[in-house]
């Protein structure tokens, strides 16, 4: 990971102060929910959003109450990405350096997402755009409400996606789709972003915030070391040859065979009841 900017102390604009903290947290049973807190710009990033949600990440990962975390967005958006009044001030200033810090930043807390073991869910309430696009796919699932939107909008301010983008993007859709999101920068609605797979599912109703909880809760409901496995094999699947993928199921699976929760799902089978996880903890 980046150091670039680890123990930098966050710079707050004055004119956030009515919207302070810009990233909200709370813990709700064993879920984890991170909200960003910019609604007047969209959510848009600023250097206190990117250091507030990695200095959130690295707790969860050292919080055993935690099993599964929700990132969402105050307002009618996700995020809009980079805040680019703040980034045109730069350009004023022809000023480069504070910009790869960001990106610096913004890498840090894409790997804190990877090396998280703890489902990270994405429910995409509105816009995601630029960054706040990249930074959902960062994510290990995605829920979108009926009014989630998607856009690789770098482009149109003549840059290129950053937040992991070239690689997240293309896993998920192909060469010549990424290419073509990336170059155009549309905007991609819910039903599309399904059907491409940059959303897992579509939660319709006025209630997304809730439903998207709900799914959270399940998956905080699970067997949280299973759950990390299952993570980091995916990842493996994703990257790595059949050979490799054959050799970590061969050293987890017996690892877990032993353990409670394991114990307690197969019993929950024989008894034909619902398992109950976790109790060892």
């Amino acid at each position: 990971m980046s150091a670039g900017n680890a123990g930098a102390a966050p710079k707050i604009d004055p004119e956030e102060a009515a919207y302070e903290p810009v990233v909200l947290y709370e813990r709700i049973g064993r879920v984890g929910v991170i909200t960003l807190n910019r609604p007047q710009v969209m959510n848009a990033f600023n250097d206190d959003v990117r250091a507030s949600i990695l200095a959130r990440l690295r707790e969860i990962a050292r919080d055993s109450e935690v099993n599964c975390v929700m990132v969402t967005g105050t307002g009618k958006a996700f995020s809009a990405g980079g805040d680019i009044g703040n980034m045109a001030k730069l350009q004023e200033q022809n000023e480069n350096t504070l910009l790869a810090q960001r990106i610096d930043m913004a890498a840090d807390v894409l790997q804190q997402l990877r090396a998280l073991p703890k489902p990270v869910v994405a429910a995409v309430n509105g816009a995601a755009a630029g960054g706040g696009m990249n930074f959902a796919l960062g994510c290990d699932i995605r829920l979108g409400s009926t009014r989630a939107l998607f856009s690789e909008s770098f482009v149109k301010i003549g840059l290129v996606p950053d937040w992991g983008g070239f690689q997240s993007l293309t896993r998920l859709v192909g060469v010549g789709k990424a290419m073509e999101l990336m170059m155009t920068g549309d905007r991609i609605g819910a039903e599309e972003a399904l059907r491409l797979g940059l959303l897992n599912q579509i939660l319709a109703g006025e209630d997304f915030h809730a439903q998207a909880l709900a799914f959270c809760q399940r998956l905080a409901a699970g067997p949280l070391r299973a759950l990390a496995a299952i993570k980091t094999g995916v990842y493996l699947g994703a990257e790595g040859s059949l050979a490799d993928v054959c050799a970590y199921e061969k050293k987890v699976q017996p690892e877990l065979f032993l353990e409670a929760d394991a114990r307690e799902g197969m019993q929950a089978f024989l008894d034909k009841r619902a398992p109950e996880f976790g109790q060892q903890n």
